[in-house]
């Protein structure tokens, strides 16, 4: 049976409800003075304004007016406490503490430079939006033309690459450049125009030596037919890719990324550290994983530092934070401007609230590494990645770092997918019954199962689709990439 509603710590002053609740219903011991809504909260204690709100054994916002046990503690009595840049002070080494690492295999590409591919594709990565459209072209044409042992020829469109400057163009070339790089990629095909900023010869200047033998291009000025020279080259890709084989392997070799999206207030219950223990898995295993979406940790990063592997890594936490806030002040905008309406809706009152939710996709794993937009995965151990909240932009960054399979939670649903295969786990068992055709996987099962056996179910499932089973985005032809623009346009 699923208990009415759930104290997640013994300090928390709120209590979040399983199931929609009546006022005068009893639940927790406390009668409610309000209807409450499911995933939403109602106070254990009695608050005065000022005083602190606990869930997860932290504070989420302070109260704004006098609220009563019983009550229905949201938007209307609750506010964010967060402010600007903050000092962390100095951090030591966390220590790790030895866990059994899993046994499960799975069956994936080895990759000459040591990674694992979890598909066996070509990508079409144009350099610039004016020709994300030929991209797509000859995507669609060498699709019909593929050879067995493929899985399949996706373009990733987007409207970047020229009116860009300095950093802002620097920012869309490397997310390229890795994306280019990604272990799902047996082969891939960069598709120019001739006159835009990100030239395919700079671009390609990026790569390392070792990949130009997987990479072909065409400059659709200087072709005379583009369409027919870049299904050429992805047919000549093709035909190396196919001489791959899928071959037994650990989950040390699993890259996950995880992300959340359209989240309410049983994300942070459920998905989310049923998400953390799958972290804690591929760590222990030798594994990585990543975890990004940085405005939406701010008020929860102490956790993360906690268990950062070092001094520098401890700092480099701290940096990233401050300077992420400090992109939001300098364009005139609050750093707490989260929740969305749908979170909101969803029963998430701050954002605190919605970063001590989203920070347990991390699991218990060591912070070994701090990277920038862009940048790739380069240790084992959790790594933070610098991007935004954005469910596309930051999806992508996730991929462009090496991610091979993503898990992507969310309460409210999401028909989206990206470059790598992206697992959609619902928070509650509602919306995975809604929306079969999104959803890979019903978290609302923590609550009548147990986490453990939803653990075990749900690593069973990645092992699955990073063997080669569709998820439900590439089932549906989503697949797409965003890129962060923070510059000035010309």
């Amino acid at each position: 049976m699923i208990p009415a509603a759930l104290q997640i710590h013994p300090s928390d002053s709120v209590a979040t409800a399983l199931r929609d609740l009546e006022s005068g219903e009893t639940a927790l011991g406390v009668t409610l003075r309000d209807a409450v809504p499911r995933a939403h909260k109602f106070a254990l204690v009695a608050h005065a304004p000022g005083d602190p709100v606990l869930k997860y054994g932290f504070p989420i916002g302070r109260a704004t007016a006098p609220i009563a046990v019983g009550e229905h503690v949201h938007v209307h009595n609750v506010a964010t406490a967060l402010a600007g840049e903050a000092s962390y002070g100095g951090g030591a080494a966390a220590a790790k503490g030895q866990r059994a690492a899993s046994a499960i295999r799975w069956r994936g590409y080895a990759r000459a430079d040591g990674r694992a591919g979890t598909r066996n594709e070509i990508w079409v990565l144009p350099t610039v939006g004016c020709v994300g459209r030929t991209a797509q072209k000859i995507a669609a044409k060498a699709e019909l033309l593929l050879p067995a042992g493929v899985d399949g020829v996706h373009a990733f469109a987007h409207p970047f690459g020229c009116s860009q400057l300095g950093g802002d163009l620097d920012g869309t070339r490397d997310i390229l450049s890795a994306l280019a790089q990604h272990p799902n990629a047996a082969g891939v095909l960069l598709v120019g125009l001739g006159c835009e900023s990100n030239q395919l010869s700079a671009l390609l200047e990026t790569l390392p030596p070792q990949t130009r033998g997987r990479i072909r291009t065409v400059g659709a000025q200087a072709a005379s037919d583009e369409i027919a020279e870049g299904v050429a080259a992805v047919l000549e890709l093709a035909e190396q890719a196919a001489l791959a084989k899928r071959e037994e392997m650990g989950l040390d070799r699993i890259v996950l990324g995880v992300k959340c999206g359209g989240s309410d207030g049983l994300s942070g219950l459920t998905a989310n550290p049923l998400v953390g223990r799958m972290a804690d898995r591929i760590t222990d295993a030798g594994g990585s994983a990543i975890l990004t979406e940085i405005p939406e940790i701010f008020g929860a990063e102490q956790l993360l530092m906690a268990r950062a592997a070092d001094a520098a890594t401890f700092d480099a936490i701290g940096e990233l934070v401050n300077r992420f806030k400090r992109y939001f002040i300098d364009h005139g905008e609050p750093v707490s401007e989260n929740p969305s309406p749908g979170n909101i809706a969803g029963g998430i009152t701050t954002l605190e609230e919605k970063s001590l939710g989203a920070v347990q996709k991390g699991g218990q794993a060591i912070v070994t590494d701090v990277i920038d937009y862009g940048e790739r995965v380069k240790r084992t151990g959790l790594t933070l990645l610098e991007a935004p909240g954005n469910d596309a932009v930051s999806s992508t960054a996730l991929s462009a770092a090496g991610a091979n399979v993503i898990l992507f939670t969310t309460g409210r649903g999401t028909p989206l997918g990206f470059p790598a295969p992206t697992l959609k786990i619902a928070s509650n068992s509602d919306l995975a019954a809604r929306k079969p055709g999104w959803i890979d996987f019903d978290a609302g099962q923590v609550l009548s199962d147990g986490m453990d056996i939803a653990a075990d179910a749900l690593l069973a499932r990645i092992a699955a689709i990073a063997s080669g089973e569709e998820a439900a985005a590439e089932r549906n032809g989503e697949r797409e990439i965003a890129i962060w623009k923070r510059g000035v346009t010309l």
